[in-house]
């Protein structure tokens, strides 16, 4: 028996002006995708406009905020942000939130504490949407005598994490209910997340793989040199946050942004040797081909298949539905992509339509 194909959303990146959002907001829900999902990292575009111009020009959509970090939002903000949205979007918000990039947040001047950060989190937001006055000392966040004066829509709102360490995995099986798996994360390093989320889950934690997606009309094979270059000019710049399918980054961003994630050298957090030895890439490799990314060499030099099998998707319609159906079977509830190139809305629809033809 095949795996059951879960359900297909689409991410909105920040690199997008609002504008812009609307706009695939609209093609996106045409298309019967169930979610749009919008991430926010320091120093880039809020999200949080986007999302209510989308709240305004959709309807059915359920709209993902996936992520916006604890130490830049306080949690009471929060809570006030997405009641407030809610209220607009009809009660199809969906909240997504982490403690963002630790070398990020430390230069805005915090005490990074991420797992900390997501505990305390949860517990404020949560109390506050209930409609509840809430005193809570956390090693994060605190808050003394405080209320919404609004009434939420939801006061059981779903809250995601976005985990990847072991001990933030755990403690989103304890307390969130669901997980986001980052782009960054490949295949295998997506079951294992998975298995330690349920090993600690009170209830059943869904979970929401957002992964690059470059689609095709023409088959793999006829169009590999473009498809490698535009997946991994994707998935390698990206192997930061949450993602999927964006225009591509131009050479120096995607050096600049795996210098920044991906430390030099071969002498790595546990966490990274983790998901290398998830990827079917070998370590030794892993390095070389940063190095010579970093050094400026063009993406489709440098990396072959096994690089977007780990990181991406790519291919026909068909070929995409078929490596998405293989992460239902590996457990994940919703994959999440990002549309690369000048042809968003029309890949989008394509796709859609070949989603449609397979619900029939």
């Amino acid at each position: 028996m095949s795996p059951e194909l879960p359900r297909i959303a689409v991410r909105l990146d920040q690199d997008l002006d609002p504008h812009r959002c609307i706009e695939l907001s609209v093609v996106a829900e045409a298309s019967g995708y169930s979610s749009l999902w919008f991430a926010e990292n320091p120093l880039h575009r809020a999200i949080l406009p986007a999302v209510s111009a989308c709240a305004l020009q959709t309807e059915r959509i359920r709209l993902g905020i996936g992520i916006i970090n604890t130490y830049q939002h306080h949690p009471s903000l929060i809570a006030m942000e997405v009641g407030a949205l809610d209220e607009l979007a009809g009660g199809r918000i969906l909240l997504g939130i982490g403690s963002g990039v630790g070398s990020r947040i430390a230069r805005l001047g915090f005490d990074y504490r991420p797992v900390s950060a997501l505990r305390d989190a949860t517990q404020i937001i949560r109390t506050l949407l209930r409609g509840e006055e809430t005193s809570y000392r956390g090693r994060a966040f605190s808050v003394d005598r405080v209320r919404l004066g609004f009434r939420a829509p939801r006061p059981d709102m779903p809250i995601y994490f976005a985990s990847m360490g072991d001990r933030s995995l755990a403690l989103c099986g304890e307390l969130a209910d669901g997980l986001i798996v980052s782009n960054l994360c490949p295949p295998g390093y997506t079951r294992r997340a998975i298995g330690i989320v349920q090993q600690s889950m009170a209830e059943m934690t869904e979970a929401v793989r957002a992964l690059s997606v470059v689609e095709s009309p023409q088959a793999k094979a006829a169009k590999q040199a473009d498809l490698l270059k535009a997946a991994y000019e994707h998935a390698v710049a990206n192997l930061k946050e949450v993602g999927d399918l964006i225009q591509p980054s131009s050479a120096s961003n995607l050096t600049r942004c795996a210098a920044a994630f991906w430390p030099v050298g071969s002498d790595w957090p546990e966490l990274r040797e983790t998901i290398v030895r998830h990827s079917g890439v070998s370590k030794s490799e892993m390095v070389a081909a940063l190095a010579r990314l970093r050094r400026g060499e063009p993406p489709d030099r440098v990396l072959d298949d096994r690089f977007v099998e780990a990181f991406a998707i790519a291919g026909t319609a068909e070929e995409c539905l078929a490596t998405a159906a293989r992460y239902g079977g590996e457990g994940v509830h919703e994959l999440v992509l990002t549309f690369v190139g000048a042809q968003a809305a029309e890949q989008m629809a394509h796709l859609g339509r070949a989603l449609a033809e397979h619900r029939v």
